[in-house]
């Protein structure tokens, strides 16, 4: 038998392609062809839109801030493809603006501000999860004589900035106190990071924090300059009877002994505190949301060793997220985790 060439094949394959049931047989494995590449490429594709995704975190060397950084890291390797890219912003204000008019998809704010929040388009902001408390904190050097927060009338205080979560609960501490805080104190709008450099320079007298413990910015303050952290406890049945937003924001907390070891008082400190939402817009992606909120549960022990607020990040405390209403991808994820 003489041996196939190419030629010969070429010509057998040109031959049986004129039969009309080889047509047929043709037809239906290009068919099978195509469908099964459709198929293999459909296994690979993600469930969720890929590209660039941003979120608004906070100040510089603030919780949020931090963080951002480290669930970018995490988001990186649980959603490939999805690159997200952090905004700083002034706080959990301009957070909420920031995302109702769609500069960032997601972010963090105080569930206070979110409720005190009354520009347009508030309808449209949803919730992924509870994530941490932030604590109050009002910070003096240690030989300062302010023992409560009456005692800062007619002295510099860093308030926070004007579109910060901090400013917002300044205003309500100040006023708890008796205070008016545009005229009985010298209102200086700092970020965490500037706050504790003019602390530390001497061009502040106190200043206001509201944050995950511990923060780093304060860590690091109290290894260069004696600080103490000045109870609030007295004002916090005050500030939830002022509130007013429609939700119970503040709950008297402790921060407790140990949380910056070089401040004082070394004992546990009485104060408030208030929760923070991961937030979005409810036209956010239900699959994009529901991978961010399966990112955001899954990364709570990896981020937690170095935010160690992020440790009280919990599938069962996520879901209550009031005022704002859960987002619908993340809904969905809470329902397949479900015990």
């Amino acid at each position: 038998m003489a041996p196939t060439t190419p030629s010969r094949l070429g010509a057998a394959v040109r031959t049986a392609a004129r039969s009309p049931l080889w047509r047929t047989v043709l037809v239906v494995v290009l068919l099978v062809a195509g469908f099964g590449g459709w198929w293999l490429s459909a296994g690979r594709s993600p469930g969720y839109p890929r590209g660039e995704v941003r979120f608004a975190t906070g100040v510089q060397r603030g919780v949020y801030d931090r963080y951002g950084q480290l669930l970018q890291g995490h988001v990186s390797r649980a959603m490939p493809g999805v690159r997200l890219a952090l905004d700083n912003s002034e706080g959990s204000i301009d957070n909420l603006a920031r995302v109702i008019d769609g500069r960032d998809t997601f972010a963090i704010a105080t569930a206070d501000a979110v409720a005190e929040y009354h520009g347009a388009g508030k309808e449209k902001l949803r919730a992924i999860a509870r994530l941490y408390d932030d604590y109050l904190q009002l910070v003096v050097p240690a030989a300062s004589p302010v023992r409560r927060t009456a005692d800062l009338k007619g002295l510099k205080v860093g308030v926070g900035l004007p579109q910060s979560g901090v400013n917002l609960v300044t205003k309500r501490l100040l006023s708890a106190a008796g205070l008016d805080p545009d005229h009985d104190i010298v209102p200086v709008p700092k970020g965490i990071g500037e706050a504790a450099d003019d602390l530390r320079a001497g061009r502040l007298d106190a200043f206001f924090w509201s944050g995950g413990l511990p923060t780093s910015a304060l860590t690091d303050l109290s290894e260069h300059v004696r600080i103490r952290i000045v109870p609030l406890s007295d004002l916090s049945e005050a500030l939830h009877l002022a509130e007013g937003g429609g939700t119970d924001a503040y709950r008297a907390a402790t921060m407790p002994k140990g949380t910056y070891p070089n401040a004082e008082p070394k004992d546990a400190v009485a104060t408030v505190a208030v929760p923070n939402l991961l937030i979005t817009r409810d036209d956010a992606d239900p699959r994009l949301v529901e991978g961010m909120t399966r990112a955001v549960i899954d990364s709570r022990d990896q981020i937690g060793a170095q935010v160690h607020a992020a440790q009280l990040v919990d599938l069962r405390t996520a879901v209550y997220t009031d005022p704002l209403p859960l987002h619908t991808g993340a809904a969905r994820y809470y329902r397949s985790v479900k015990p």
